[in-house]
Formats: C-alpha cells, sequence, structure tokens
C-alpha cells in the first residue's frame, strides 16, 4: 500500500525522522502532537495547550483526506494528573459528539518542559 506523508513544519520532523501523521489505506495515524505555536511558544495553560495541539491534528487530518469527525483513539499524555479535567474539557468540546476510544495517561515528562499535554490520533477515511 502507498504511504501519503503528512508534515506539520515542526523542527522535530527532519531532526527525529518523523512525519506528523501517515495515511495507509483507510487509516491515518497521527504522532504525538505538542503544544508549540508557529513562532515557538507555548502557551502555560493545560487547556488552551490541548486545544493547539487538536488545531494541529485536525490539519494533518484534513491533510490526509479526513476529518476530526472520523477520529477513531486519542491517546494524551499528561505531565501532571492535575491537568486531567483541563485536557478533558478540550477534548470534551472536539469529540463530544465523535466520542473516540480514548487513553489518558500521566508520564514523567515530555521532550520540553513546557509542555504539559501531547496527543496522538488515530482516524479512518470515510469514501464520499
Amino acid at each position: 500500500m502507498q504511504r501519503q506523508r503528512i508534515s506539520s513544519g515542526s523542527p522535530f520532523e527532519a531532526a527525529i525522522g518523523f512525519s506528523r501523521a501517515i495515511r495507509v489505506g483507510d487509516r491515518v495515524l497521527v504522532s504525538g502532537t505538542a503544544p508549540i505555536w508557529s513562532d515557538g511558544s507555548c502557551d502555560p495553560d493545560p487547556e488552551a495547550q490541548a486545544r493547539r495541539c487538536f488545531e494541529i491534528i485536525g490539519a494533518a487530518l484534513d491533510e490526509a483526506g479526513t476529518s476530526i469527525e472520523q477520529v477513531v483513539r486519542t491517546r494524551m499524555f499528561l505531565t501532571d494528573a492535575v491537568h486531567a479535567e483541563a485536557v478533558g474539557r478540550a477534548h470534551g468540546a472536539i469529540f463530544g459528539a465523535v466520542k473516540p476510544a480514548a487513553t489518558m495517561v500521566v508520564v514523567a515528562a515530555l521532550l520540553d518542559p513546557r509542555w504539559k499535554v501531547e496527543i496522538e490520533a488515530e482516524a479512518v477515511v470515510v469514501a464520499s
């Protein structure tokens, strides 16, 4: 099967050697997505960080020919359980009607100490 690679322009993509998302057939896998703005800044609020992650994920899904509405799984990595409510609110605002399978875990740290959340997603492409 052919692989479609989607880039978000993150400097980590070239340095680490990964794609923001990969589409293979009707499946789209979105890599762990950090809350970075194009100027390199990062809002300290965990809910704003989650919303930024979902914006980046949404753009990758659009480029891959699908959408947030077709997401079937999310994984949210938090640096502290205290952020669960804020990140959950952002997730609910985006996926309240979609209700994908979702996992939220607390990890020791993320790559950048400013990040409180990093999010992955999986979606399908529905034939139109």
